[in-house]
Order: structure tokens, then C-alpha cells, then sequence
């Protein structure tokens, strides 16, 4: 720093009472003896006075009522009914559907029918023997996870494609 700056930072210091008594006086006799103390001191001072001398403005005692006025002017957000395409809701809301159910009935045809106590069923029909295998193997439950994967992929494709149509409607 130069000693311009140090100068001042020394006067601001005793001016806002900083340090200890020992600088104030060390700072007190240059200014009382030094000329460039004393005129960068009666500048500071000036300053010093300025500042706290400026009046603060009081907000009106209606002030949040203004504010909430002004506010009730503006344009309020729509409700989501009318910014919500419903037809992206169903479309999340089948992909899911479809999704429990195939793992519905994987997992029922994981199951070891054969294991219960009595060999009729209350339908008729013995399902310990049918044979769910043939139907539900590996390849089948992958085909099905691809088969959704890309539906929904699918459906975020279009969902997109409607948004950037709208942004461009609303700019142009």
C-alpha cells in the first residue's frame, strides 16, 4: 500500500475509535503536527459527518398494503388444470399400469403352484399343471421391458416435441 492509503486507514481507524490507546495518540499528534495528516483528517471528518447526517427514509405506515396491491395488479399464475397436459398424466399414468401388471404376472408365473396341499383347485382346473415357462422365459420379460422402455420413450418424445412447439408460439 502506499502511503496515502495507510494514512487514510489509520485516520478512519481513530475516527471510528478503533485501537488501542496508544495508536490514538500516536494518530492524535500526527495529526496535530503533521499538515497532510491534518487536511486528509478534516476531509475524513467531513465525510465521517455526511454519512450520519443523512436521514433515513420511513416507509409509509400502508407500505405492505401497497406492496400487496401492487402484487394483486399483476398477472397471477394460471391454476395447473390449465398448464398440465392431460394427456401426458395418462400416458405416465398407463406406462406404469402396464408395467405392474407385467410384473404381476411374472411373478405369478414364478410361482410353484405344485407345493399346495390338495391337487383340486376351487376353480377346476389344476394350474400346477400348466406349463407358464413356454410363455414367460427370459426372452419374453426382456422384450416386454424393451417394448415399454421405448413406449415411454416414445411418450417423452412427444411430450417434448408439444413443449417446444408451445415456446415457439409463445416468442413468435
Amino acid at each position: 500500500m502506499n502511503q496515502q492509503q495507510e494514512i487514510e486507514i489509520r485516520i478512519w481507524d481513530y475516527i471510528d475509535g478503533l485501537g488501542n490507546a496508544e495508536e490514538r495518540s500516536v494518530i492524535k499528534n500526527m495529526i496535530a503536527n503533521e499538515d497532510i495528516w491534518r487536511l486528509k483528517y478534516s476531509e475524513l471528518l467531513d465525510v465521517h459527518k455526511a454519512i450520519y447526517s443523512v436521514e433515513l427514509e420511513q416507509p409509509s405506515l400502508r407500505f405492505t398494503r401497497n406492496v400487496m396491491d401492487e402484487i394483486a395488479r399483476t398477472h397471477i399464475a394460471p391454476a395447473t388444470k390449465k398448464y398440465i397436459n392431460q394427456r401426458v398424466v395418462y400416458g405416465i399414468a398407463v406406462f406404469f399400469i402396464t408395467m405392474i401388471i407385467g410384473f404381476l404376472t411374472y411373478g405369478i408365473s414364478q410361482i410353484d403352484w405344485s407345493s399346495g396341499a390338495s391337487t383340486e383347485s376351487s376353480i377346476g382346473i389344476d394350474l400346477g399343471k400348466i406349463d407358464f415357462s413356454k410363455m414367460f422365459n427370459n426372452t419374453f420379460v426382456n422384450v416386454f421391458m424393451m417394448m415399454n422402455i421405448i413406449l415411454g420413450l416414445m411418450l417423452l418424445d412427444r411430450y417434448l416435441n408439444n413443449k417446444k412447439k408451445q415456446f415457439f408460439s409463445e416468442n413468435t
